[in-house]
């Protein structure tokens, strides 16, 4: 994990990503804003003292946290990151898809910032 903290990193991703969507890069932003939302479930798993992420790893420590925090809409935003990765490699997003799903990746990594008192 980076001397940065979190947000610090996290906040640069999203800046980014805002960039290349401005510029016609929907397939870099998609990749941006998925960098941004394992950055923060990293985060939190370090801040957790979850061992080290391994591929898949991130995906079920947001399944296993939205559920013990009563909050389902965690997993369906990493969900939604998990598209934009695809979108990145696939290219199979329409403009709107990606802004609908940039602004529900915002919401999951203010969440996950919260959650470590970064936010």
């Amino acid at each position: 994990m980076s001397s940065q903290q979190p947000a610090t990193i996290a906040q640069q991703l999203l800046r980014d990503a805002d960039g290349e969507y401005e510029s016609g890069d929907i397939f870099l932003a998609s990749k941006l804003l998925w960098d941004a939302a394992v950055h923060c479930a990293e985060a939190v798993m370090h801040r957790n003292g979850a061992a080290d992420s391994r591929r898949g790893e991130p995906s079920k420590f947001v399944k296993d946290l939205a559920a013990e925090l009563d909050e389902p809409i965690l997993f369906s935003y990493f969900k939604v990151a998990e598209a934009l990765h695809l979108n990145f490699h696939h290219g199979w997003m329409e403009d709107h898809q990606f802004e609908e799903s940039r602004e529900l990746v915002k919401q999951f990594v203010s969440r996950m910032l919260g959650l470590i008192g970064e936010n």
